[in-house]
């Protein structure tokens, strides 16, 4: 076993097990998927620490127990096409197509959505698609599941708008300093969310509340 096989599975033991994440399918597509290859080359040693990890301005890995409890909670099935959304460099991409029938990864900072095409190019069931975050991907939807890789103030109407009836989406509320990971499934023009567990993460750009004025 390679050091880099040794410290997946000691990540999974360590941090995700413990964490109750108990679907068979998160834990083993993130034993099987190497973290170390879809991180910048100065963060390969730090990949399976237990803590994001920043890939550009606002924007990290999310720390494997976060990822995986996500992954959990949102429960994605064999037959679901899934909008990854700030896939980064295709990690998150990666380890949901190995639950999903086909994932759309989006990223919009250019480097990022660079690196994420080359290292997804094999994987047959995940495109990797180059746009603004909060404009989704409706050229591929309606999706089954939609899953935001970063913290949340508000959600683009976009989004939501891109769920199938009865669609779930995931996603990190940050409210000062901590925030709740929430699952809503569409029904109707609304969303019905129900609070999963407390994590932390940057507030993604365009993500963020908007003010209000007061006269």
């Amino acid at each position: 076993m390679s050091d880099f096989a040794a410290r997946r599975v000691m990540m999974v033991d360590n941090q995700i097990r413990p964490s109750d994440v108990t679907k068979y399918p998160v834990i083993a597509a993130m034993l099987d998927i190497p973290r170390e290859s879809f991180v910048p080359d100065h963060l390969i040693e730090a990949a399976y620490m237990g803590e994001d990890l920043v890939v550009a301005p606002r924007r990290v890995l999310l720390e494997p127990r976060t990822f995986a409890k996500l992954l959990d909670a949102v429960n994605i099935q064999s037959d679901e096409l899934v909008l990854d959304v700030g896939s980064a460099l295709g990690y998150s991409a990666a380890v949901i197509g190995k639950m999903a029938q086909a994932v759309v990864a989006l990223e919009e900072d250019e480097a990022l959505a660079a690196g994420a095409a080359t290292r997804l190019a094999s994987v047959d069931n995940v495109a990797a698609v180059t746009g603004a975050l909060s404009a989704g991907c409706a050229a591929q939807a309606p999706y089954d599941v939609i899953v935001i890789e970063g913290g949340v103030e508000e959600i683009p109407a976009a989004l939501p708008a891109q769920l199938k009836e009865g669609g779930r989406i995931a996603a990190l509320f940050m409210e000062s300093a901590v925030g709740v990971v929430r699952v809503g499934v569409k029904t109707g023009d609304g969303i019905a969310w129900r609070d999963a567990f407390n994590a932390t993460a940057p507030v993604l750009a365009d993500f963020s509340r908007r003010p209000e004025f007061a006269l």
